[in-house]
């Protein structure tokens, strides 16, 4: 016999992450997009407003990657932050202290994205189990024992 069931009456699953390196391909791109755009528009040399656009960059690549591809998102945006929005162009250099904080920045930010996505997807599938109804809700149909 058939049973015809609409699609929509299962539980959805949880959103899979994106695979890492998509996500870095994404990070290479979107920095390079943005250093220029600043570069092109703002003028050379503002690596505060390049570092605040980057982090906003590293937040929302989180937003649909894995915890495992934080690092490389922050280490790919920094090398263009480094190589092409301070001077001199096109040449990296550690400053030490200005350069580590950037990349914690950068990481946090990726690490942030990642961590509120994973409790977003995890609160709408509580959702859904809880506000199921029927009898594959729990405690939505009454068992022989129950009154």
């Amino acid at each position: 016999m058939i049973e015809w069931v609409p699609f929509g009456s299962g539980p959805r699953p949880v959103p899979r992450p994106v695979a890492a390196p998509l996500v870095w391909a994404g990070a290479f791109g979107g920095a390079l997009a943005l250093v220029a755009l600043v570069n092109g528009t703002v003028g050379y040399g503002r690596p505060g407003l390049v570092l605040l656009l980057l982090t906003l960059l590293a937040a929302l690549l989180g937003l649909c990657a894995r915890f495992t591809a934080a690092p490389g998102t922050a280490l790919l945006c920094w090398l263009s932050l480094n190589g092409f929005a301070i001077p001199p162009a096109g040449t990296l250099t550690w400053g030490g202290r200005r350069d580590a904080f950037w990349l914690a920045c950068l990481l946090g930010a990726a690490l942030a994205g990642t961590a509120l996505a994973r409790l977003v997807h995890a609160r709408a599938a509580y959702r859904r189990v809880t506000t199921a109804s029927g009898p594959e809700a729990p405690g939505g149909a009454a068992g022989p024992g129950d009154f």
